[in-house]
């Protein structure tokens, strides 16, 4: 097991990151959902959580097809996520000859700049883990990933006057507010534990600061919404995605369609 505590810092509020946050994950998965890959939503309702609050229980298959080329056999065909308030956990979906393996992540918001170091306390205050901080100007990210529009340190917001963070901006800047999230890695095979629980760490690294660029550079986008207003669009994103990913898959455009009626 490895667990590293993640701290983004963002131009925001704390009630505007919850919005902003729900519109990149939505718009984000259809962008990336193509070829039979990317995020199936198979449930998302009214949820509440006796720690976190209020919120949303998602359920979601996540298709990695081009990552697992030659080895479908061994591998599962797609994971299960499934995100409720504060927490998101990725386990197997089905037997395969793969090991045990998990993701758990467990989310809190703060307006600061990251300098609560008890945030954790109730959930991991005497387990060993690695504080890092993510810079959503300064980090770099995948090349193939970049966009100049969505960088942080050329990208200036014309509704809000927020952007072209300069370096240090963390320290000076208004609002702030700091995304602690507390990731656990489980890879139960002896031998190369570390490598693929290190490499894990690496991928949901480059999730997290890509994700939260995108939150930023599209607040243009966002920033008039209401929860209401994005909770529709998150619904029908999903719809969308739905039927972009499960063209390839085993649900048909039909069942994805019944369940959004149902659900309206």
């Amino acid at each position: 097991m490895l667990m590293k505590e993640y701290r983004i810092c963002m131009p925001l509020t704390v009630e505007e990151y919850r919005i902003g946050q729900l519109y990149m994950i939505s718009k984000h998965s259809h962008e990336q959902s193509d070829r039979g890959e990317g995020v199936e939503v198979v449930q998302n309702e009214p949820y509440e959580d006796p720690n976190h609050g209020n919120g949303q229980l998602t359920e979601k298959r996540v298709y990695l097809n081009s990552c697992l080329a030659g080895l479908e056999q061994l591998f599962p065909k797609y994971f299960m996520l499934q995100r409720r308030p504060g927490i998101i956990i990725l386990t197997q979906s089905q037997c395969s000859f793969l090991p045990k393996f998990s993701i758990h992540i467990e989310t809190k918001y703060e307006d600061n700049k990251g300098s609560n170091d008890s945030i954790f306390d109730k959930e991991a205050k005497d387990l060993e883990r690695e504080i890092c901080f993510i810079d959503i100007a300064s980090d770099e990210i995948p090349e193939r990933y970049y966009k100049e529009s969505e960088d942080p340190k050329y990208f200036k917001s014309q509704k809000t006057g927020r952007g072209q963070l300069k370096e240090g901006w963390r320290e000076t800047h208004q609002p702030i507010m700091c995304s602690y999230k507390l990731v656990t890695v489980k890879f139960e095979v002896w031998g190369l534990q570390t490598r693929v629980e290190q490499f894990v760490h690496k991928v949901v690294r480059d999730i997290l600061l890509i994700g939260h660029r995108q939150a930023f550079a599209w607040v243009d986008e966002w920033y008039d919404m209401t929860m209401d207003d994005v909770r529709e669009y998150e619904k029908n994103m999903h719809e969308k995605t739905n039927i972009k990913v499960c063209n390839q898959h085993s649900s048909s455009v039909d069942e994805i369609e019944s369940h959004a009626k149902a659900r309206t």
